[in-house]
């Protein structure tokens, strides 16, 4: 499954960067996120609790910085299992900045994701919209966390 999502902050870029790239900063805009924590430089855990169809699930997630080129570009790579290995995930994802006139900032992601195990048989179409409301949610409360100067 592939997620793409474009979108604008009202910050110079700089200020996007160290935001989106802290985790301690973003970690609370992810919606059912408690926390990330970095085990050595440029490895981060995560737990993150969702709900996908009539199934409500913790993941213990792993992120790795694959590339930076601060303050514009950056791929990481994502997994993570359910608790009993009942659903793994794995995720290449790649953040794109750029900054616009003004104080604005277009940040652009792009995520290839493969579930498998129990929400991997889901379709395509309830996980796309899973993955729409968890990715509007992350946006709005990112935009409001830097424009208040978190």
């Amino acid at each position: 499954m592939k997620i793409e999502k474009t979108f604008t902050v009202e910050a110079p870029q700089q200020v996007v960067w160290d935001f989106i790239t802290s985790p301690e900063r973003v970690a609370p805009c992810i919606p059912g996120c408690t926390g990330a924590e970095e085990t050595e430089p440029g490895k981060y855990n995560a737990v993150i609790k969702t709900k996908v169809g009539p199934i409500k699930t913790t993941f213990k997630v792993k992120i790795e910085t694959r590339e930076e080129q601060p303050p514009d570009f950056a791929v990481y790579a994502t997994s993570g299992e359910e608790g009993s290995r009942a659903s793994m995930i794995k995720a290449v994802s790649t953040l794109s900045l750029n900054q616009l006139e003004g104080n604005t900032t277009q940040v652009t992601y792009e995520s290839e994701i493969n579930m498998l195990g129990r929400l991997g048989k889901f379709g395509s179409g309830l996980m796309q919209k899973v993955a729409d409301s968890i990715g509007n949610e992350f946006v709005a409360t990112m935009q409001d966390r830097i424009k208040s100067g978190e």
